[in-house]
């Protein structure tokens, strides 16, 4: 129980990182910018799929949110990185 309420907790925190970063990004605009809001809206259809694909298929919740911080965390080092 305390694993699943430090990695939500995390979750939270690393998304707002993202949250920044790539509102920075589009913010400059230009073709990075349009790039990275299709990758964004096409990034959250994937998750939420695998997420349903997952709870269906009997995994817990603490597997999702596991499963959206590995990719929360890939963003942050992406978007970190000078363009």
């Amino acid at each position: 129980m305390h694993r699943l309420w430090y990695d939500m907790m995390m979750l939270g925190i690393e998304s707002q990182q993202v949250m920044f970063l790539r509102t920075m990004k589009l913010a400059r605009g230009g073709k990075a910018g349009e790039r990275e809001a299709q990758r964004m809206v096409a990034e959250k259809l994937s998750a939420a799929g695998a997420a349903g694909m997952t709870l269906s298929h009997g995994g817990t919740a603490e597997t999702v949110v596991k499963g959206y911080r590995k990719k929360v965390r890939a963003n942050a080092r992406r978007l970190s990185r000078p363009s």
